[in-house]
């Protein structure tokens, strides 16, 4: 029998539903959620990205504060408004935009963001909380991966994972979460050092794969009955689609006809981050009312 396909996009449009809710009570005692978005250049990627969360923020009563810099800006620049937001009682989530152009250290501009502002959980002292079990922003992704993990009652604790890829955005946090006793999970985390790849995937009642590579994952590498979340978006060519190209993730679809549960790219996890992203700027705002 197929995967049962789980769906982010519903998932997250009721989360977004219900922060709306919450955002309408933080106006009417004279707050307003708003996130700071920086953009240096005009990258279509990060264009398009930046507008997807103004939309998003719009539809859920809060507010963007989009500063739109020219590519040759400098770094001082940009550390001053950071700075700036840093100390706007009015903002409470600060995020800029990657990658930046050369001039511009990202590792730099990363830790000028108060840990208090970082929605994004990129400050190194949001990622030591985050791996001492410390109260904190979690990472938009996995977060968002562990409530659709819940969302369809796929237990954790005791579990097998394994995770490929060690990437800052979604790997490494999310082996850091897994391992936390609220989780329980007992968790293997492969990357491009790893020697026979398809024997660790094979042991995991929950695989996860966040490596960046088409089609990585084929169904003779994934057990029987495993929960496969594909965290992947590729571009790949495509003549029959109009744009040349269509997206797709890190493992072949036909492992669908294999796994228990699937999350497919897109409308799996992607919108979950969207989501995640609100979630963190609304818990800022109201923290801030202490």
């Amino acid at each position: 029998m197929p995967a049962v396909i789980m769906d982010g996009k519903s998932l997250g449009m009721k989360i977004r539903l219900s922060l709306k809710e919450k955002a309408e009570l933080l106006q009417k005692k004279g707050i307003t959620p708003c996130l700071a978005v920086i953009l240096v250049g005009e990258d279509p990627a990060s264009v398009s990205y930046v507008k997807s969360k103004e939309k998003a923020l719009a539809e859920a009563g809060m507010k963007s504060h989009d500063i739109k810099l020219p590519v040759d800006s400098q770094e001082d620049d940009i550390l001053s408004i950071i700075n700036d937001l840093n100390n706007d009682k009015n903002t409470h989530g600060i995020l800029v935009q990657l990658p930046l152009p050369k001039q511009i250290s990202e590792e730099n501009i990363i830790n000028a963001i108060s840990p208090n502002k970082d929605v994004d959980c990129f400050h190194p002292v949001s990622v030591g909380n985050l791996v001492i079990g410390k109260q904190g922003f979690l990472p938009c992704t996995p977060r968002g991966i562990l409530l659709l993990l819940q969302e369809y009652n796929i237990p954790l604790s005791g579990s097998n994972v394994v995770i490929v890829g060690r990437s800052n955005l979604v790997g490494k946090p999310l082996f850091n979460l897994l391992i936390q006793k609220e989780y329980n999970a007992t968790v293997t985390l492969c990357h491009t050092g790893t020697r026979d790849l398809g024997y660790h995937t094979q042991q995991a009642d929950i695989l996860i794969v966040a490596a960046g590579n088409p089609s990585l994952i084929k169904p003779k590498m994934v057990k029987e009955g495993a929960v496969v979340l594909d965290i992947g978006i590729n571009r790949v060519s495509d003549t029959s689609s109009s744009k040349g190209y269509r997206l797709c993730g890190d493992v072949d679809e036909a492992v669908i006809e294999k796994a228990s549960f699937f999350s497919p790219v897109p409308g799996g996890v992607g919108p979950m981050t969207i989501a995640m992203l609100l979630q963190n700027v609304l818990e800022s705002a109201e923290r801030s009312m202490k």
